[in-house]
């Protein structure tokens, strides 16, 4: 690594320093260590100045001249630490298992080579990365003679895009579900209503009886529905909450991606939830209301 990675990733450092210009300029035996590296190793004590050994593979050849592979160790000293960071949802390996060293050191105690098998250029904005592409290529092409011997390059716009699409069909999924869910729970609350209606007959032909008007009953059903489908829906928020807590919590621990994963509760969309419940209800509770206010007084008296 170079002294701009962590400017360039926008990764925070928790202990020391990052790699500098000079630590590449000197290929100097210095290293940066990932979270879980610096727990591993050190536990609860300070890694700033501590020693580590990193190996890696070389040859020797035998008096009859016969080549021999073995591993060597490098020392290095430990100059900072970096935040927690999570895993790459690209590569799937985590951040914080890694350890970071100059590029010059790299090359010089281990590749033995001045090649760099990857570089990572960031855009200002999304509509900037064709034209970072395009640079890049051409930086390249002029270094390596006019010709593309990279193997590829990868746009994160690319794998956003896929990552909408995949967004787009749950969200189709989910919503068809939801719309059926909705329905159904519709069609429970009208004939609750209409229970409601004829085991209330008398009740009704009682209050049109002393002069409640046709409206009267109709506001008192159909609030009745409202009500039951707002308190319904304020329940399913509470639910959901606890839900999206609980499975935050478990996909934290099962898929560890991230260190932690956040459960977002949308005020607006709260508000939206029980404002749908709502219109269920004044929807699916209208003719129950209607019917309830429509009976005469005569014949809902009339009723056992």
């Amino acid at each position: 690594m170079d002294a701009t990675y962590q400017t360039a990733m926008d990764w925070k450092i928790k202990d020391g320093r990052f790699i500098t210009d000079e630590d590449v300029q000197n290929a100097a035996k210095i290293c940066v260590l990932g979270n879980e590296v610096a727990t591993e190793l050190f536990r609860d004590k300070s890694p700033l100045g501590q020693e580590i050994k990193i190996a890696r593979s070389g040859s020797s050849y035998d008096q009859s001249g016969r080549k021999d592979r073995k591993r060597f160790t490098e020392r290095f000293i430990v100059v900072g630490t970096f935040m927690p960071r999570g895993r790459s949802l690209r590569f799937g390996w985590s951040f914080d298992n890694l350890v970071f060293i100059p590029i010059s050191t790299v090359q010089e105690r281990f590749t033995g080579n001045d090649s760099i098998d990857e570089v990572v250029v960031y855009a200002h904005t999304i509509d900037d990365v064709p034209k970072a592409v395009e640079e890049v290529k051409a930086v390249i092409r002029k270094r390596h003679r006019n010709q593309d011997d990279f193997i590829g390059i990868f746009e994160m716009p690319a794998g956003m895009a896929q990552l909408e699409k995949i967004s787009k069909i749950i969200k189709i999924t989910l919503g068809s579900i939801a719309g059926f869910s909705l329905l159904v729970g519709g069609i429970g609350i009208m004939n609750m209503m209409l229970v409601a209606v004829s085991e209330r007959t008398r009740e009704i032909g009682l209050r049109k009886a002393v002069g409640a008007k046709r409206l009267d009953i109709l506001l008192q059903f159909l609030i009745e529905a409202v009500m039951m489908c707002a308190v319904g829906g304020a329940i399913g928020v509470g639910a959901g909450i606890l839900a999206g807590e609980g499975m935050a919590m478990l996909a934290v621990k099962i898929v560890k991606i991230v260190p932690e994963w956040p459960a977002v509760v949308s005020l607006e969309w709260i508000l939206i939830s029980v404002s749908v419940s709502a219109i269920i209800g004044i929807s699916f509770g209208l003719y129950p209301a209607i019917k309830a206010s429509s009976l005469s007084p005569i014949e809902a008296l009339r009723t056992e």
